[in-house]
């Protein structure tokens, strides 16, 4: 009775709806009033009337199609306009001619005969006197002669696919179908298609036997994500690898849906041109210089680097080098912004208070909890670890007045562990030109305030004994423990970009989006709640695939696994799971907190001074209430959730193509509960907010001053009664600066965690959307205001936290406060800049 109910009341607000359609003047005649909203470069012709629209009715059928009622075309004309930047928006208003009894508007279709593409960002239907129907599109809508077909959008309605309004069905079926291509040809910039393929395109083997890489994903050897395929040419010397292309551009191919709205390129281009010209070419134009060396002399000159007084001007070798890498468009942009004015950009907050504060333990340890990577280090469980060279002797002395039984009894003992994973590819490592790397495990204390001590740090090579080192407050084992910290740092630097950073974000969310776009349309609630998740994630990831994770791309430039980055990062796949993403399962994992039942979050954190697990937490318990508010809507029972074919097809998709490599682990949920449902939800939720949210944006913070974290060192520690210790001896800090990055390697890293670290001013944080009515449904948009309130008040706890003096890891030795997990929803206004606060929707940058 329930359910007639519901569709009783559903008929009764159709044909009041029908009955309210604004009539012209023939009594069969109808006129819907609409309004849509486009951008595109200001230097670009508006489309105007080039541009055709329609709009499908969802309940009534229309004779022999089998689909929705179609209104005649109304075209865009008169448009009113604004300009920002170099993006013009115009608003036009439009007119849609309808038979009587056309029934309840449903789907938008545009037909562009103009010669540029153009931004779509949204549309409303007056549908009734008291009903306006919205369209969330956000989308680029390229020519008919380009796309040959029609783009249709469909309302922010939601329909599971039983309960599709008849006259969607079809549409529905037919826009799934051609979002999936066929496997063949090359992808252009217009191809709205979705399809997997391998990590293949990372090397340039007819470059020459440098750029060889092997394929990830599709092996048991090289397991990965996948991709989305671009289907280029295969490349001469290995067909099985996909050729690239042979400048950089920041218009990649990613569907039309992925794309970067036209202002969030122009900001993003800009940002990058600024970053590369201040950091990085005035110290490329001093190589070739005689004079001038290929290492900083001195910390002052590093702090140099942050000065407004830059010579930026592209000249020069440097000019004829850029131009080589970038095409002619990208390279006159480069030309230009470097005749402006260098820009100031902030010190590092790690020496923006106190310069000399990254030196001591205390920062060291609290960077573990609070830094840019807080999710690697664990409990320790066992001691010493498996393999390890640490003996009692090395650390009973220093855990204040305890016992090594008692601290490891009151869980007392941490273990940062870059080691085992590291050991294989450390002579591969080692081999290429400047990288000087060990494998490290670095044990801490907790001591009675909640903060961390490093004890003891073990460093290995392959084959060869390990070293230990013990802190120490002067001479030369002070600083041969300052060297030592510096390769821990290097060591969890590379882990934290390629793993925790890379690999447990960027790329295991894409192919849940690819999968996504696949299986579940535009209609279904699950693609309403997860499509602002994933804004912008495609199209950053392609950017990456060109010139951060390439061969001779950025991070082998930058990192010390060099060549071997993308393998190592594949080794760790096989270790990944997506159910111990979950936050909860994370901490109990690494035996940073205890399960607590009685809890919603279902865990109790082991000691309140871990602010990214307590955080975190808040966060995760926000999502995981919003979530399971939003799917009770929708989903009444486990048999909605079983006999939803596209969720079904969704998670299949997932799990034995998107993350084939993994199909046949056992961790994997079987989706048949509302209850795995929503875990899925919540995870990977987090994963694209929260999670990177706090891996990205306190890059620049911590790792922009590279003595704190350098990516690599260049420099083993010299052993005693050698030359080089002699060389150490008679100038420990030039030692020091020495094993550091060279100047290019080092300016082109800060150069690029500014830019990652910055936000983009048109952000949507956790808990916003772009419009009040982003789903037309009542209680949907209740829930949502209702998750807003929650993460205001999570605001407020970590405000809170950071207030409480007891709470020495909110801050640490630095004074940099925790904000990477603020969400910052209560704040509407802009918000760009390097912030190092709010919690992004999205892995969007």
């Amino acid at each position: 009775m329930e359910q007639h109910g519901r569709f009783f009341r559903v008929g009764k607000c159709v044909g009041a709806v029908k009955s309210k359609i604004f009539r012209g003047n023939s009594g069969n005649i109808c006129i819907i009033k609409g309004t849509i909203v486009i951008e595109h470069g200001s230097r670009k012709y508006g489309p105007g009337k080039s541009v055709s629209v329609q709009i499908y009715s969802s309940t009534e059928v229309g004779p022999d199609t089998g689909k929705g009622k179609l209104s005649k075309k109304a075209y865009l004309k008169e448009g009113k306009s604004s300009k920002q930047d170099d993006v013009r928006t115009t608003t036009y208003q439009v007119k849609f001619v309808v038979e009587s009894g056309f029934g309840v508007p449903g789907a938008l279709v545009v037909r562009n005969q103009h010669r540029h593409e153009f931004f779509l960002q949204h549309a409303t239907l007056q549908a009734s006197e008291n009903q306006i129907i919205h369209f969330d599109c956000r989308s680029w809508v390229y020519p008919i002669k380009k796309t040959k077909s029609n783009r249709i959008f469909f309302s922010n309605s939601c329909f599971l696919p039983s309960q599709t309004p008849r006259g969607l069905v079809e549409l529905r079926r037919e826009e799934l179908v051609s979002l999936r291509g066929n496997g063949t040809g090359e992808r252009k910039k217009w191809d709205r298609i979705y399809e997997y393929d391998y990590y293949n395109d990372l090397g340039n083997p007819d470059k020459g036997l440098e750029y060889i890489r092997p394929v990830l994903g599709g092996s048991d050897l090289h397991p990965y994500p996948r991709r989305l395929r671009t289907g280029r040419p295969p490349n001469e010397t290995d067909p099985s690898t996909e050729s690239r292309p042979e400048l950089f551009n920041f218009d990649v191919y990613v569907p039309p849906d992925e794309r970067f709205s036209p202002k969030k390129l122009a900001e993003f281009k800009r940002n990058a041109i600024q970053a590369t010209l201040h950091f990085l070419v005035p110290e490329a134009k001093k190589l070739f210089q005689e004079s001038n060396g290929s290492h900083f002399e001195s910390f002052d000159e590093i702090l140099d680097l942050f000065s407004s007084n830059r010579n930026q001007v592209l000249e020069g070798e440097v000019a004829n080098k850029m131009k080589k890498l970038v095409t002619d468009g990208l390279f006159k942009e480069i030309t230009n912004a470097s005749k402006l004015d260098s820009i100031n950009f902030p010190l590092p907050q790690i020496i923006a208070a106190n310069d000399t504060a990254w030196l001591e333990d205390e920062e060291f340890g609290h960077q573990m909890l609070a830094g840019t990577n807080p999710a690697r280090i664990r409990g320790l469980e066992t001691f010493p670890p498996e393999g390890s060279s640490i003996e009692r002797s090395d650390i009973e002395h220093n855990l204040d007045g305890l016992t090594l039984r008692r601290a490891m009894r009151q869980w007392r003992l941490y273990i940062l562990d870059h080691h085992d994973y590291l050991i294989p590819f450390l002579e591969r490592i080692c081999l290429e030109e400047g990288a000087r790397t060990y494998a490290s495990r670095t044990l801490f204390f907790l001591r009675n305030d909640a903060t961390l001590k490093p004890v003891a740090i073990e460093l290995s090579l392959s084959n060869v004994a390990s070293k230990v080192f013990v802190p120490a407050s002067e001479g030369t084992d002070r600083a041969l423990w300052q060297l030592a910290k510096a390769h821990v740092a290097a060591n969890d630097s590379v882990y934290h970009q390629l793993i925790n950073h890379w690999l447990h974000t960027h790329m295991v969310v894409e192919p849940f989006i690819i999968a996504t776009r696949r299986q579940l349309s535009v209609m279904h609630p699950i693609h309403r709640l997860l499509d602002p998740h994933f804004k912008d994630t495609m199209h950053i990831n392609a950017l990456a695939r060109s010139i951060l994770i390439n061969a001779g791309g950025i991070l082998e430039n930058t990192l010390f696994s060099g060549s071997c980055s993308m393998e190592l990062s594949s080794e760790l796949y096989k270790e990944w799971r997506f159910d111990e993403q979950a936050l909860p399962f994370d901490l109990l994992n690494r035996r940073m907190a205890l399960e607590d039942t009685q809890s919603f979050s279902e865990v109790f954190v082991l000691f309140q001074d871990y602010p990214y697990g307590l955080d975190g937490l808040d966060i995760w318990v926000a999502i995981k209430e919003w979530v399971q508010d939003f799917c009770d809507i929708f989903y009444k029972d486990d048999d909605s959730v079983r006999s939803d074919v596209e969720i079904q097809a969704w998670w299949s998709e997932i799990r034995n193509v998107g993350h084939g490599d993994k199909r046949y682990e056992t961790w994997w949920y079987d989706m048949t509960t509302r209850s795995e449902l929503k875990q899925a939800l919540t995870t990977l939720i987090w994963i694209a907010s929260g999670l990177h949210a706090s891996v990205n944006f306190g890059q620049y913070a911590y790792a922009g001053y590279p003595p704190n974290r350098p990516f690599l060192c260049r420099k083993f520690i010299p052993d005693e009664g050698t030359e080089e210790f002699a060389e150490f001896l008679s100038d420990p800090d030039k030692y020091y600066l020495q094993m550091l990055p060279g100047r290019i390697e080092m300016t082109l890293g800060i150069a690029l965690l500014e830019v990652l670290s910055r936000h983009i001013s048109d952000e949507e944080y956790l808990g916003q959307r772009p419009s009040s009515k982003w789903i037309d449904n009542k209680e949907a948009q209740e829930k949502f205001e209702k998750f807003n309130e929650t993460l205001k008040e999570v605001e407020k706890k970590i405000l809170e936290r950071n207030e409480d003096p007891r709470l020495k890891n909110r801050w640490g030795k630095a004074n940099i406060p925790y904000r990477l997990l603020y969400p910052d929803t209560s704040k509407v206004e802009f918000k760009g800049g390097i912030t190092s606060r709010g919690i992004p929707n999205s892995i969007s940058i």
